[in-house]
Protein backbone atom coordinates (compact mmCIF):
# COMPACT_ATOMS: atom_id res chain seq x y z
CA UNK A 1 0.00 0.00 0.00
CA UNK A 2 1.01 3.62 -0.47
CA UNK A 3 2.63 5.07 2.68
CA UNK A 4 1.41 8.31 4.21
CA UNK A 5 3.03 11.44 2.81
CA UNK A 6 4.88 12.78 5.83
CA UNK A 7 6.01 16.38 5.30
CA UNK A 8 9.80 16.00 5.51
CA UNK A 9 10.58 19.69 5.80
CA UNK A 10 8.07 20.28 8.58
CA UNK A 11 9.39 17.25 10.42
CA UNK A 12 12.97 18.46 10.04
CA UNK A 13 11.97 21.95 11.21
CA UNK A 14 10.32 20.51 14.31
CA UNK A 15 13.31 18.36 15.14
CA UNK A 16 15.78 21.24 14.77
CA UNK A 17 13.56 23.42 16.94
CA UNK A 18 13.32 20.83 19.71
CA UNK A 19 17.00 19.87 19.88
CA UNK A 20 17.94 23.51 20.43
CA UNK A 21 16.11 23.40 23.77
CA UNK A 22 18.56 22.08 26.36
CA UNK A 23 16.67 19.50 28.39
CA UNK A 24 19.27 17.18 29.91
CA UNK A 25 18.09 15.28 32.97
CA UNK A 26 19.97 16.07 36.18
CA UNK A 27 20.47 13.02 38.41
CA UNK A 28 21.64 15.24 41.28
CA UNK A 29 18.40 17.23 41.37
CA UNK A 30 15.68 16.55 43.92
CA UNK A 31 13.03 18.30 41.79
CA UNK A 32 10.74 16.76 39.17
CA UNK A 33 11.35 17.19 36.39
CA UNK A 34 15.03 17.48 37.17
CA UNK A 35 15.73 20.34 34.72
CA UNK A 36 13.85 23.46 33.64
CA UNK A 37 14.55 22.72 29.98
CA UNK A 38 12.11 19.84 30.11
CA UNK A 39 9.40 22.21 31.31
CA UNK A 40 10.28 24.68 28.57
CA UNK A 41 10.09 22.04 25.85
CA UNK A 42 6.89 20.62 27.31
CA UNK A 43 5.21 24.04 27.26
CA UNK A 44 6.21 24.45 23.63
CA UNK A 45 4.72 21.08 22.70
CA UNK A 46 1.47 21.67 24.59
CA UNK A 47 1.02 25.01 22.81
CA UNK A 48 1.73 23.43 19.42
CA UNK A 49 -0.77 20.64 20.08
CA UNK A 50 -3.43 23.21 20.96
CA UNK A 51 -2.65 25.09 17.75
CA UNK A 52 -3.17 21.85 15.79
CA UNK A 53 -6.63 21.49 17.31
CA UNK A 54 -5.90 19.03 20.14
CA UNK A 55 -8.39 20.54 22.56
CA UNK A 56 -7.32 18.61 25.67
CA UNK A 57 -3.57 19.23 25.24
CA UNK A 58 -1.91 20.29 28.46
CA UNK A 59 1.24 20.15 30.55
CA UNK A 60 0.34 18.66 33.92
CA UNK A 61 1.65 19.64 37.34
CA UNK A 62 4.62 17.27 36.94
CA UNK A 63 5.69 18.54 33.51
CA UNK A 64 4.21 15.64 31.51
CA UNK A 65 2.46 16.64 28.29
CA UNK A 66 -0.85 14.95 27.44
CA UNK A 67 -3.16 15.20 24.47
CA UNK A 68 -5.68 13.17 22.47
CA UNK A 69 -6.21 12.96 18.73
CA UNK A 70 -9.95 12.23 18.56
CA UNK A 71 -11.09 9.11 16.75
CA UNK A 72 -12.46 9.64 13.24
CA UNK A 73 -14.17 6.25 12.86
CA UNK A 74 -17.79 5.58 13.71
CA UNK A 75 -17.22 2.68 16.10
CA UNK A 76 -15.63 2.42 19.53
CA UNK A 77 -12.05 1.80 18.43
CA UNK A 78 -9.40 1.07 21.07
CA UNK A 79 -7.18 3.89 22.28
CA UNK A 80 -3.47 3.68 21.40
CA UNK A 81 -0.87 5.63 23.40
CA UNK A 82 2.22 7.10 21.74
CA UNK A 83 5.11 8.13 23.98
CA UNK A 84 8.49 9.84 23.76
CA UNK A 85 10.55 11.50 26.47
CA UNK A 86 11.52 15.16 26.79
CA UNK A 87 14.82 14.77 28.60
CA UNK A 88 18.22 13.96 27.14
CA UNK A 89 21.11 12.07 28.64
CA UNK A 90 23.23 13.80 31.30
CA UNK A 91 26.26 11.76 30.17
CA UNK A 92 27.33 14.40 27.60
CA UNK A 93 26.84 18.17 27.34
CA UNK A 94 23.36 19.06 26.13
CA UNK A 95 22.97 22.84 26.29
CA UNK A 96 23.76 25.02 23.29
CA UNK A 97 23.09 22.33 20.70
CA UNK A 98 24.12 23.56 17.24
CA UNK A 99 22.57 21.11 14.76
CA UNK A 100 24.16 20.47 11.35
CA UNK A 101 22.10 19.11 8.44
CA UNK A 102 23.79 16.86 5.86
CA UNK A 103 21.71 16.35 2.72
CA UNK A 104 22.17 13.27 0.53
CA UNK A 105 24.86 11.66 2.69
CA UNK A 106 27.50 9.92 0.58
CA UNK A 107 29.17 7.65 3.18
CA UNK A 108 32.27 9.85 3.55
CA UNK A 109 33.53 10.58 7.08
CA UNK A 110 31.55 13.36 8.75
CA UNK A 111 33.85 16.05 10.16
CA UNK A 112 32.44 17.95 13.11
CA UNK A 113 33.41 21.50 13.98
CA UNK A 114 34.91 20.26 17.24
CA UNK A 115 37.49 18.27 15.26
CA UNK A 116 35.82 14.93 15.99
CA UNK A 117 34.76 12.60 13.17
CA UNK A 118 31.90 10.17 12.60
CA UNK A 119 33.03 7.49 10.15
CA UNK A 120 32.34 3.95 9.01
CA UNK A 121 34.98 2.50 11.32
CA UNK A 122 33.40 3.86 14.50
CA UNK A 123 29.83 3.79 13.17
CA UNK A 124 29.34 0.98 10.62
CA UNK A 125 25.61 1.78 10.47
CA UNK A 126 26.53 4.69 8.18
CA UNK A 127 26.97 2.23 5.32
CA UNK A 128 23.17 1.77 5.23
CA UNK A 129 22.44 5.51 5.24
CA UNK A 130 23.71 6.54 1.81
CA UNK A 131 21.45 9.23 0.35
CA UNK A 132 19.80 10.02 3.69
CA UNK A 133 19.44 13.42 5.28
CA UNK A 134 21.42 13.25 8.52
CA UNK A 135 21.50 15.66 11.45
CA UNK A 136 24.53 15.94 13.72
CA UNK A 137 25.78 18.59 16.14
CA UNK A 138 29.01 20.56 15.91
CA UNK A 139 30.57 17.87 18.11
CA UNK A 140 30.48 19.89 21.33
CA UNK A 141 27.12 18.60 22.58
CA UNK A 142 24.92 15.60 22.05
CA UNK A 143 22.10 16.05 19.57
CA UNK A 144 19.20 14.87 21.70
CA UNK A 145 17.80 12.59 19.00
CA UNK A 146 17.23 10.36 22.02
CA UNK A 147 14.41 11.11 22.23
CA UNK A 148 13.54 14.29 20.36
CA UNK A 149 13.47 12.27 17.16
CA UNK A 150 10.55 10.44 18.77
CA UNK A 151 8.98 13.68 19.98
CA UNK A 152 9.19 15.31 16.55
CA UNK A 153 7.87 12.23 14.76
CA UNK A 154 4.86 11.92 17.03
CA UNK A 155 4.11 15.63 16.67
CA UNK A 156 4.29 15.40 12.89
CA UNK A 157 1.98 12.38 12.92
CA UNK A 158 -0.52 14.37 14.99
CA UNK A 159 -0.41 17.18 12.45
CA UNK A 160 -0.86 14.67 9.63
CA UNK A 161 -3.93 13.17 11.26
CA UNK A 162 -5.46 16.57 11.97
CA UNK A 163 -4.86 17.76 8.40
CA UNK A 164 -6.00 14.50 6.76
CA UNK A 165 -9.34 13.45 8.28
CA UNK A 166 -9.75 10.71 5.65
CA UNK A 167 -6.88 8.75 7.25
CA UNK A 168 -8.72 6.39 9.65
CA UNK A 169 -7.65 5.98 13.26
CA UNK A 170 -9.14 5.48 16.68
CA UNK A 171 -8.31 7.69 19.67
CA UNK A 172 -4.57 8.42 19.89
CA UNK A 173 -3.30 9.38 23.32
CA UNK A 174 -0.07 11.39 23.16
CA UNK A 175 2.20 11.45 26.19
CA UNK A 176 5.59 13.11 26.54
CA UNK A 177 7.35 12.08 29.76
CA UNK A 178 10.21 13.57 31.78
CA UNK A 179 13.42 12.18 33.30
CA UNK A 180 13.41 8.88 31.42
CA UNK A 181 17.20 8.99 31.25
CA UNK A 182 17.51 8.83 35.04
CA UNK A 183 14.88 6.12 35.54
CA UNK A 184 11.97 8.37 36.56
CA UNK A 185 10.04 8.60 33.29
CA UNK A 186 6.91 6.95 34.67
CA UNK A 187 7.07 8.32 38.22
CA UNK A 188 3.87 10.26 37.56
CA UNK A 189 2.44 8.12 34.78
CA UNK A 190 -1.33 7.79 35.28
CA UNK A 191 -2.59 4.48 33.88
CA UNK A 192 -6.23 5.54 34.25
CA UNK A 193 -5.57 8.80 32.43
CA UNK A 194 -3.81 6.92 29.64
CA UNK A 195 -6.89 4.71 29.30
CA UNK A 196 -5.31 2.83 26.38
CA UNK A 197 -5.25 -0.79 25.26
CA UNK A 198 -1.64 -0.59 24.08
CA UNK A 199 1.25 1.84 24.02
CA UNK A 200 4.29 2.40 21.81
CA UNK A 201 7.41 4.31 22.73
CA UNK A 202 9.23 5.90 19.77
CA UNK A 203 12.70 5.71 21.23
CA UNK A 204 14.78 3.37 19.09
CA UNK A 205 17.56 3.22 16.56
CA UNK A 206 17.70 2.15 12.92
CA UNK A 207 14.48 1.71 10.96
CA UNK A 208 12.47 -1.47 11.04
CA UNK A 209 13.16 -2.51 14.62
CA UNK A 210 10.49 -3.52 17.13
CA UNK A 211 12.01 -3.81 20.58
CA UNK A 212 10.11 -6.50 22.46
CA UNK A 213 12.49 -7.09 25.36
CA UNK A 214 14.59 -4.93 27.66
CA UNK A 215 17.11 -5.50 30.35
CA UNK A 216 15.82 -5.73 33.89
CA UNK A 217 17.59 -3.03 35.85
CA UNK A 218 18.52 -2.12 39.41
CA UNK A 219 20.55 0.79 40.74
CA UNK A 220 23.19 0.50 43.44
CA UNK A 221 24.87 3.15 45.56
CA UNK A 222 28.17 2.15 47.16
CA UNK A 223 29.27 4.46 49.97
CA UNK A 224 32.59 4.55 51.84
CA UNK A 225 33.01 6.68 54.97
CA UNK A 226 36.52 7.22 56.23
CA UNK A 227 38.19 9.75 58.49
CA UNK A 228 40.00 12.87 57.37
CA UNK A 229 42.76 14.80 59.07
CA UNK A 230 45.59 17.08 58.03
CA UNK A 231 47.95 15.07 55.81
CA UNK A 232 50.94 16.29 57.82
CA UNK A 233 49.76 14.32 60.84
CA UNK A 234 47.75 11.62 59.03
CA UNK A 235 49.84 8.56 59.90
CA UNK A 236 47.71 6.12 61.85
CA UNK A 237 44.76 8.52 61.83
CA UNK A 238 43.55 9.05 58.26
CA UNK A 239 41.14 6.50 56.82
CA UNK A 240 41.05 7.27 53.09
CA UNK A 241 37.66 6.61 51.46
CA UNK A 242 38.91 7.47 47.95
CA UNK A 243 41.52 4.72 48.17
CA UNK A 244 38.89 2.25 49.37
CA UNK A 245 36.59 3.21 46.49
CA UNK A 246 39.43 2.80 43.99
CA UNK A 247 40.20 -0.62 45.43
CA UNK A 248 36.52 -1.56 45.22
CA UNK A 249 36.32 -0.75 41.52
CA UNK A 250 39.63 -2.48 40.84
CA UNK A 251 38.35 -5.70 42.39
CA UNK A 252 35.35 -5.90 40.06
CA UNK A 253 35.69 -8.00 36.88
CA UNK A 254 36.51 -6.09 33.71
CA UNK A 255 36.74 -8.90 31.15
CA UNK A 256 33.25 -10.06 32.13
CA UNK A 257 30.27 -8.24 33.64
CA UNK A 258 31.31 -4.84 32.28
CA UNK A 259 29.65 -2.91 29.43
CA UNK A 260 33.01 -2.87 27.62
CA UNK A 261 33.25 -6.67 27.61
CA UNK A 262 29.65 -7.82 27.11
CA UNK A 263 27.18 -8.00 24.24
CA UNK A 264 23.97 -9.71 23.14
CA UNK A 265 22.26 -11.21 26.20
CA UNK A 266 25.11 -10.78 28.67
CA UNK A 267 24.45 -8.59 31.70
CA UNK A 268 26.79 -6.20 33.47
CA UNK A 269 27.63 -4.27 36.65
CA UNK A 270 28.55 -0.73 35.64
CA UNK A 271 30.04 2.02 37.85
CA UNK A 272 29.15 5.25 36.06
CA UNK A 273 29.87 8.05 38.53
CA UNK A 274 32.16 8.53 41.51
CA UNK A 275 32.17 11.54 43.82
CA UNK A 276 33.88 12.23 47.09
CA UNK A 277 36.99 12.99 49.04
CA UNK A 278 39.01 11.52 51.87
CA UNK A 279 36.09 11.44 54.33
CA UNK A 280 33.39 10.03 52.07
CA UNK A 281 33.16 8.63 48.54
CA UNK A 282 30.03 7.53 46.71
CA UNK A 283 29.98 5.30 43.60
CA UNK A 284 26.82 4.95 41.54
CA UNK A 285 26.20 1.68 39.70
CA UNK A 286 23.66 0.34 37.26
CA UNK A 287 23.08 -3.41 37.30
CA UNK A 288 21.54 -5.00 34.20
CA UNK A 289 20.51 -8.40 32.80
CA UNK A 290 17.72 -9.87 30.68
CA UNK A 291 17.16 -12.51 33.37
CA UNK A 292 15.78 -10.66 36.38
CA UNK A 293 16.91 -13.28 38.88
CA UNK A 294 20.56 -12.64 37.97
CA UNK A 295 20.39 -9.12 39.36
CA UNK A 296 20.47 -10.46 42.91
CA UNK A 297 23.67 -12.36 42.06
CA UNK A 298 25.27 -9.13 40.88
CA UNK A 299 24.15 -7.26 43.99
CA UNK A 300 25.68 -10.01 46.13
CA UNK A 301 28.93 -9.53 44.18
CA UNK A 302 28.94 -5.86 45.19
CA UNK A 303 28.30 -6.73 48.82
CA UNK A 304 31.02 -9.40 48.87
CA UNK A 305 33.45 -6.92 47.31
CA UNK A 306 32.54 -4.40 50.00
CA UNK A 307 33.39 -6.96 52.69
CA UNK A 308 36.82 -7.56 51.12
CA UNK A 309 37.60 -3.86 50.98
CA UNK A 310 36.53 -3.22 54.57
CA UNK A 311 38.87 -5.98 55.74
CA UNK A 312 41.76 -4.19 54.03
CA UNK A 313 40.92 -0.71 55.39
CA UNK A 314 40.56 -0.80 59.21
CA UNK A 315 38.26 1.92 60.48
CA UNK A 316 36.45 2.29 57.15
CA UNK A 317 32.66 2.13 57.07
CA UNK A 318 30.80 1.07 53.96
CA UNK A 319 27.39 0.12 52.66
CA UNK A 320 25.66 -0.99 49.47
CA UNK A 321 22.15 0.37 48.90
CA UNK A 322 20.01 -0.85 46.00
CA UNK A 323 16.83 0.25 44.28
CA UNK A 324 14.64 -1.50 41.71
CA UNK A 325 14.54 0.51 38.47
CA UNK A 326 12.62 -1.51 35.86
CA UNK A 327 11.90 -5.03 34.70
CA UNK A 328 12.05 -6.83 31.35
CA UNK A 329 8.94 -5.87 29.39
CA UNK A 330 8.96 -9.21 27.53
CA UNK A 331 7.22 -10.76 30.54
CA UNK A 332 4.18 -8.57 29.88
CA UNK A 333 4.29 -8.56 26.07
CA UNK A 334 4.18 -12.34 25.92
CA UNK A 335 0.66 -12.07 27.33
CA UNK A 336 -0.42 -9.53 24.70
CA UNK A 337 1.13 -10.64 21.37
CA UNK A 338 -1.21 -8.41 19.34
CA UNK A 339 0.90 -5.39 20.30
CA UNK A 340 3.84 -6.83 18.36
CA UNK A 341 1.91 -8.60 15.61
CA UNK A 342 0.15 -5.44 14.43
CA UNK A 343 3.42 -3.51 14.47
CA UNK A 344 4.87 -6.20 12.21
CA UNK A 345 1.79 -6.15 9.99
CA UNK A 346 2.08 -2.38 9.59
CA UNK A 347 5.64 -2.79 8.30
CA UNK A 348 4.54 -5.59 5.95
CA UNK A 349 1.70 -3.47 4.59
CA UNK A 350 4.25 -0.78 3.72
CA UNK A 351 6.55 -3.38 2.09
CA UNK A 352 9.23 -2.60 4.65
CA UNK A 353 11.42 -5.15 6.42
CA UNK A 354 11.34 -5.38 10.19
CA UNK A 355 12.74 -7.47 12.99
CA UNK A 356 12.14 -8.07 16.66
CA UNK A 357 14.99 -7.04 18.90
CA UNK A 358 16.06 -6.82 22.52
CA UNK A 359 17.32 -3.60 24.10
CA UNK A 360 20.45 -3.65 26.23
CA UNK A 361 18.85 -0.95 28.32
CA UNK A 362 15.39 0.22 29.30
CA UNK A 363 12.61 2.50 28.14
CA UNK A 364 9.55 4.11 29.64
CA UNK A 365 7.75 1.30 27.83
CA UNK A 366 9.29 -1.26 30.19
CA UNK A 367 7.83 0.54 33.19
CA UNK A 368 4.49 1.18 31.48
CA UNK A 369 4.29 -2.52 30.64
CA UNK A 370 5.00 -3.41 34.27
CA UNK A 371 2.23 -1.03 35.35
CA UNK A 372 -0.25 -2.75 33.04
CA UNK A 373 0.02 -1.09 29.63
CA UNK A 374 1.83 -3.35 27.09
CA UNK A 375 4.29 -0.99 25.39
CA UNK A 376 6.87 -2.17 22.82
CA UNK A 377 9.49 0.26 21.56
CA UNK A 378 9.71 1.37 17.91
CA UNK A 379 12.72 2.61 15.98
CA UNK A 380 12.96 6.28 15.03
CA UNK A 381 16.45 6.79 13.59
CA UNK A 382 18.74 7.54 16.57
CA UNK A 383 22.45 6.69 16.34
CA UNK A 384 25.47 7.07 18.71
CA UNK A 385 23.17 8.13 21.52
CA UNK A 386 24.48 9.64 24.79
CA UNK A 387 27.48 10.98 22.87
CA UNK A 388 28.64 14.19 21.21
CA UNK A 389 28.83 12.04 18.05
CA UNK A 390 25.09 11.37 18.16
CA UNK A 391 23.14 11.84 14.93
CA UNK A 392 19.72 11.14 13.46
CA UNK A 393 18.38 10.08 10.07
CA UNK A 394 15.47 12.18 8.81
CA UNK A 395 14.60 9.36 6.40
CA UNK A 396 14.20 6.93 9.29
CA UNK A 397 12.06 9.45 11.16
CA UNK A 398 9.80 9.76 8.10
CA UNK A 399 9.53 5.98 7.88
CA UNK A 400 8.74 5.82 11.61
CA UNK A 401 5.89 8.27 11.07
CA UNK A 402 4.52 6.27 8.15
CA UNK A 403 4.68 3.12 10.23
CA UNK A 404 2.83 4.71 13.16
CA UNK A 405 0.09 6.05 10.91
CA UNK A 406 -0.50 2.62 9.37
CA UNK A 407 -0.30 0.98 12.81
CA UNK A 408 -2.97 3.34 14.15
CA UNK A 409 -5.20 2.42 11.21
CA UNK A 410 -4.81 -1.29 11.97
CA UNK A 411 -5.66 -0.75 15.64
CA UNK A 412 -8.69 1.37 14.71
CA UNK A 413 -10.50 -1.67 13.33
CA UNK A 414 -9.08 -4.38 15.59
CA UNK A 415 -12.00 -4.40 17.99
CA UNK A 416 -14.47 -5.04 15.16
CA UNK A 417 -12.32 -7.83 13.77
CA UNK A 418 -12.18 -6.27 10.31
CA UNK A 419 -9.54 -8.21 8.42
CA UNK A 420 -9.58 -6.84 4.88
CA UNK A 421 -6.86 -4.41 3.81
CA UNK A 422 -9.20 -1.57 2.82
CA UNK A 423 -11.43 0.75 4.76
CA UNK A 424 -14.29 2.19 2.73
CA UNK A 425 -15.66 5.70 2.96
CA UNK A 426 -18.71 4.45 4.84
CA UNK A 427 -16.39 3.29 7.64
CA UNK A 428 -15.50 6.88 8.47
CA UNK A 429 -17.62 9.02 10.71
Amino acid sequence: MQPAEINRQKLLHRFLQYVRVGSAANPASASYPSSVGQLELGRMLAEQLLEMGISDACQDAHGLVWGTVPSNVSWAAPTVLLNAHLDTSPEAPGDGCNPQVIENYGCAPISLLSGDTIDLISTPELADLRGHTLVTTDGKTLLGADDKAGVATIMQCVQHWMENPSVPHGPIRVLFTCDEEIGKGTKYFDLDRADAIVGYTLDGGAAGTIDVETFSGDGATVTFRGRNTHPAVAKGKMVHSLRAAAKFIALLPTETLSPESTSDRQGFVHPFTIQGGVAETVIQFIVRDFETQKLETYIQLLKATMDRVLEEFPGMEGQVDTVVQYRNMADVLRGFPKAIELAEQAYADLNLPCRRDSIRGGTDGALMSELGLPTPNLSVGQFNIHSVREFASLDHMVQAGQHVIRLAELWSRERLGITDRSITDRSLS
